[in-house]
């Protein structure tokens, strides 16, 4: 019996650890930067627009309060993607297998036009990064899915449009899906260019595909860290959720 409840107390803390470890900080080409990693076939990631009365979310505080009331518990959330002034998505949403707002593939002003851009999707337990022509033209329906752009990375390969001298420096946040399947979120503490910010996916976070999600407004979520970054209004919101005991 003693043994048991040796074993179990053991998993216990193994459990937290492994809970607190999801974040981490990583310095890259002199930068700082906030990484955050979840397997998606062990942790429930998705993908959020509008509370229960159809109304934006809006911030980190709102989505954490309406989910409450369902028991689930918010472990960690970043802003999921370009939206429009209504802060509904510019590009493809699909929230529960509910396609919201179709992929835009039009030339246009702006980051989510400088092309190519992609979709990050999640759907039974995995997760993956494509660009946007080529998700269109594979006539995937995945269960959670939003568009942004432009793709940091690309099959190996960066953005063709990054400049390692560039002038343009910004507080940026992203996602990547390493080799191995896993989810990657990264935040920057500060203004990095794109160049830099896409070599971290690539050369630092094993991450062959990278999307880039938002500049300026970057923003996270983790309550372990005692961290909710609300300064910006919010559209699309990704999030990794839990169910509370009891």
């Amino acid at each position: 019996m003693i043994r048991l409840i040796v074993i179990l107390a053991v998993l216990a803390c193994a459990a937290t650890a492994s809970a607190g470890e999801a974040c981490r900080k990583v310095r890259h080409l002199g930068d700082g930067y906030t990484i955050c990693t979840f397997d998606p076939a062990r942790y429930d990631i998705q993908i959020f627009q509008n509370d229960r009365s159809g109304k934006p979310y809006g911030s980190f505080r709102a989505l954490e309060m309406d989910l409450r009331q369902d028991r689930i518990y918010v472990r960690f959330a970043m802003n999921g993607g370009m939206y429009l002034d209504d802060q509904s998505p510019v590009g493809l949403f699909i929230e529960n297998g509910r396609e919201v707002k179709a992929i835009n593939t039009n030339k246009g002003w702006g980051n989510f036009h400088l092309l190519p851009n992609g979709v990050f999707y999640v759907d039974g337990g995995r997760a993956g990064i494509v660009e946007s022509k080529a998700f269109a033209a594979s006539g995937a329906r995945p269960f959670y899915a939003t568009q942004s752009g432009p793709m940091l990375v690309i099959e190996g390969k960066l953005h063709p449009s990054f400049l390692a001298d560039s002038a343009s420096l910004k507080t940026r946040n992203g996602v990547g899906v390493t080799i191995d399947g896993l989810v990657v979120f990264a935040i920057s503490d500060g203004p990095v260019r794109f160049h830099d910010f896409a070599t971290l996916f690539r050369d630092d976070l094993n991450c062959p595909n990278a999307l880039f999600l938002d500049g300026s407004i970057s923003s996270v979520d983790i309550p372990e860290w005692q961290r909710r970054d609300s300064l910006f209004p919010l559209g699309p919101i990704i999030a990794v959720t839990e169910m509370l005991p009891g």
